[in-house]
C-alpha cells in the first residue's frame, strides 16, 4: 500500500471519529434555566434565561402566563465551541419578568422542544417584596418637573454572590449601571459602595454590554469586586450610589400636552423618548442634565470563625491546595536551602500568611517573600508563592513538612495542609580526625634470610686485612642494598602519613574558617541590609518591628558566635551589657514584633510615628559589633 493510500485511510478516520463524536454530542441536547435575581422588589426587572445545550434552535414558549408576574420574551443568542474535536452549540432565550405584586412566586417547569426531544426546564420561585412600582434598584429622581422621565433613562444594581458569609471571607459582588443609549448618558462620578464594617476591593474597568430590559435597551456597565466582614453580625451592604449626565427634552411650562404611546413601552409605563426630542439628531431640543443614581442594599449575615481553630491557622478562608518544593538538594552545613510552597485556589490571599516549619529545631529560618498571581478580576482567585530560604545547623536527612491551615467556608471546618518531608543531603560538620600509622621498630629483623657467611681463615693464620674484618662482623648478615629492603620502605611510610594527615587537616581548617567568614559576611550584610530599609520608614508596622528585632539578633550573633534565632531580648542586653532603661527598650521592642507578628498581617495595627522609629534606630545603632 502507498503511502498516499495510507495517509488517506488516517484521514478519513480522524474525520469520520470527528464527525461520529459531534454527532453523539449534539444527540444528548440539555436544558437549564436561571434567573439574575430570585428576591426583587415590585416593579424590579429580574432576567430569565433558558439556555439548551447541543442544539442550534428549539421551540420554547413565546409567553409564560403566571398572575402577578409580566413575562415577556427579549432576544436569542448562539454560541458554537469546539475543544478536542468536540464541537458544541448552545442557544439561549432571554426573557424579561415584571413583578407587580408582592409575593411568592413559582415559575413551573417550560416545555422545550428540540427535534422529537421534548426536554423541561427546572422549577424556579420567585420571592418579591414590597416597594415602588418603578425598578427597586433604579436611578433617583432629577429635579423639577423632569424627575419622572429621569427615573427612567438609568438604573444600579448591587448584587452580591450570597447571603450568609463568614468573618473576613471574601464574598464576590457586582455593581451594574445602566443607561439608555439615546439619552448619551456619561459617568460623572462613581460609582461608591457605602459599607461599615467591610474591606472592599479596589473595582476594575467595568465590563459594558448591552442588555434589554423590559422591553428598553440599556448600556450596561459592571464592575466587579468582593467585600469581606470585619466583625459578626446582620448588615446592610450599600447602597451604590453614582452620578451622571444625561440628556433630556426641554418640557414646557404648561400642562403636558397628549403624545400617542411609544412602542418601547412595553409595561404601560410611561416613556420620554416617545418625545419628538429624540428625533432631532443634534439635540436641539434638549438640555443636559446631572442624574444622582442610587441602588437598594443588599443584606448579608456574618457568622464567626469555630473557636476550635489549630495553632498555625493565620486567618485563610477559602479552598486552596498546597505545592512544596526545596533547591538545592545536597549542600554543606550552613549553606541556604530555598524552601518554595505555592498555594493555589479561591479565597482571601490578601490577608494569607505563608506555611510554617513542622519542626525549626536545627534549623536558621529567614523571613519568607511572597508575590501573588491572580486569575479573575478582583484577586480572589489565583496562586501565591512562598520563598523561605533555610539553613541546617547541623547534618540533616530531609527538609521538615510544612504545614498550612485554612477555614473552608463550604464544609465549615478547618482544613490543614501538609507536605511530605523533601531528601536532601547535608554535608560536613564534625569529621574524625586523622589515624596515622604507628612505624615498624627499626630493629626487626628483614624477612630475607641470611646469605651464607664468607669463608673464615683459620685462627692460626688469621690475616689481618679488611675482608677478615667485614667477615668476622656478627651483626652483618646481607649484602642487599638498603632501598631494596621491606624495612626501608616502612620506616618511609610513617613520615608520608603523617604529612598527608597534616595536609588534610590543614584543608579541613581552611574550610571551616573560609565558611566561618561566609557565615559572618552574610549576616554583616543582612544587618546592613535590614537597616537601610528601616532607615527609609516605607514599611509596615509588622514588617518594621520584625526587621528591627532581627537586626537584633544578628548583631547579637556576630559579637557572641551563636545562633541569631536563638537570641531573645535578655540575651541581647547580656551581649551588650546594656542599662536598665536600654533593656526595658529591647524588651519591647521584642514584644512589639511579637504581638504583630502573631495577631495577622498586623491588623489593626496603627502607623509608626516618628518619633518611634528614632528612637527604634537609635537603640539599633548603640549595638557595637
Amino acid at each position: 500500500m502507498s503511502i498516499y493510500a495510507r495517509t488517506f485511510k488516517i484521514s478519513f478516520a480522524l474525520l469520520v471519529l470527528i464527525l461520529t463524536r459531534s454527532v453523539a454530542f449534539a444527540a444528548s441536547p440539555s436544558v437549564t434555566a436561571v434567573l439574575s435575581n430570585s428576591q426583587p422588589a415590585i416593579g424590579q426587572m429580574v432576567q430569565l434565561e433558558i439556555k439548551v445545550n447541543g442544539a442550534n434552535s428549539a421551540n420554547v414558549p413565546e409567553t409564560i402566563s403566571i398572575d402577578g408576574l409580566e413575562i415577556h420574551q427579549t432576544g436569542t443568542s448562539r454560541q458554537f465551541e469546539m475543544h478536542n474535536f468536540d464541537v458544541s452549540s448552545s442557544v439561549t432565550y432571554n426573557y424579561t419578568i415584571l413583578p407587580l405584586k408582592a409575593g411568592h412566586f413559582k415559575i413551573p417547569a417550560q416545555t422545550v422542544r428540540v427535534g422529537n426531544d421534548s426536554l423541561h426546564t427546572p422549577e424556579l420561585v420567585l420571592n418579591v417584596a414590597q416597594g415602588s412600582s418603578s425598578s427597586g434598584s433604579s436611578a433617583g429622581s432629577a429635579q423639577s418637573g423632569q424627575s419622572t422621565a429621569a427615573s427612567k433613562l438609568a438604573f444600579a444594581e448591587l448584587v452580591v454572590a450570597k447571603k450568609d458569609a463568614y468573618v473576613g471571607e471574601m464574598v464576590p459582588a457586582e455593581i451594574r449601571l445602566g443607561f439608555d443609549p439615546r439619552a448619551h448618558g456619561r459617568l460623572e462620578d462613581g460609582p461608591e459602595l457605602s459599607s461599615q464594617g467591610f474591606t472592599t476591593q479596589k473595582l476594575q474597568q467595568p465590563r459594558e454590554n448591552l442588555e434589554t430590559i423590559g422591553g428598553r435597551t440599556y448600556q450596561v456597565y459592571t464592575f466587579k469586586t468582593a467585600i469581606a466582614a470585619a466583625r459578626p453580625g446582620k448588615f446592610e451592604v450599600g447602597p451604590v450610589t453614582a452620578k451622571a449626565v444625561v440628556v433630556l427634552p426641554r418640557r414646557p411650562s404648561t400642562s403636558p400636552r397628549t403624545r400617542p404611546r411609544s412602542p418601547f413601552d412595553l409595561f404601560n409605563l410611561d416613556d420620554p423618548f416617545s418625545d419628538p426630542f429624540f428625533s432631532d439628531p443634534f439635540g436641539s431640543m434638549g438640555e443636559r442634565t446631572e442624574l444622582p443614581i442610587r441602588s437598594e442594599t443588599a443584606t448579608l449575615n456574618v457568622k464567626p470563625l469555630p473557636t476550635n481553630a489549630p495553632p498555625n491557622f493565620s486567618g485563610a478562608i477559602g479552598n486552596f491546595t498546597m505545592a512544596v518544593d526545596a533547591k538545592p538538594k545536597t549542600v554543606q552545613v550552613g549553606d541556604p536551602i530555598t524552601v518554595t510552597s505555592t498555594i493555589n485556589g479561591r479565597g482571601n490571599f490578601d490577608r494569607m500568611n505563608g506555611p510554617a516549619l513542622e519542626d525549626e529545631r536545627g534549623w536558621h529560618k529567614y523571613p519568607p517573600s511572597a508575590k501573588f498571581k491572580q486569575d479573575d478580576d478582583v484577586g480572589i482567585s489565583g496562586e501565591k508563592t512562598f520563598e523561605m530560604v533555610l539553613a541546617p545547623n547541623e547534618k540533616k536527612s530531609a527538609v521538615p513538612p510544612l504545614v498550612f491551615t485554612y477555614f473552608d467556608p463550604i464544609k465549615e471546618n478547618y482544613v490543614t495542609l501538609r507536605s511530605d518531608a523533601l531528601p536532601i543531603q547535608v554535608e560536613g560538620g564534625a569529621a574524625p580526625a586523622p589515624s596515622v600509622a604507628a612505624a615498624p621498630a627499626m630493629g626487626a629483623k628483614p624477612a630475607t634470610p641470611p646469605t651464607p657467611a664468607a669463608p673464615v681463615v683459620a685462627p692460626t693464620a688469621k690475616p689481618q686485612d679488611i675482608l677478615y674484618q667485614m667477615s668476622d662482623l656478627g651483626r652483618v648478615r646481607s649484602f642487599t642494598p638498603i632501598y631494596a629492603r621491606p624495612v626501608f620502605w616502612m620506616a618511609q611510610l610513617a613520615p608520608l602519613i603523617l604529612l598527608l594527615g597534616f595536609v588534610g587537616w590543614k584543608i579541613r581548617q581552611a574550610k571551616i574558617d573560609n565558611r566561618d567568614a561566609q557565615r559572618v559576611a552574610a549576616l554583616r550584610q543582612e544587618s546592613s541590609e535590614l537597616l537601610r530599609k528601616l532607615r527609609r520608614g516605607e514599611l509596615s508596622p509588622q514588617e518594621y518591628f520584625s526587621s528591627a528585632s532581627r537586626v537584633v539578633r544578628v548583631k547579637t550573633a556576630l559579637a557572641k558566635n551563636v545562633n541569631p534565632n536563638a537570641v531573645d531580648a535578655e540575651t541581647a542586653a547580656k551581649a551588650f551589657d546594656l542599662a536598665e532603661d536600654e533593656r526595658a527598650q529591647l524588651r519591647t521592642l521584642f514584644e512589639r514584633s511579637d504581638e504583630l507578628r502573631f495577631s495577622g498581617s498586623g491588623n489593626g495595627a496603627g502607623a509608626i510615628s516618628n518619633d518611634e522609629r528614632e528612637e527604634v534606630l537609635r537603640l539599633l545603632e548603640s549595638l557595637r559589633v
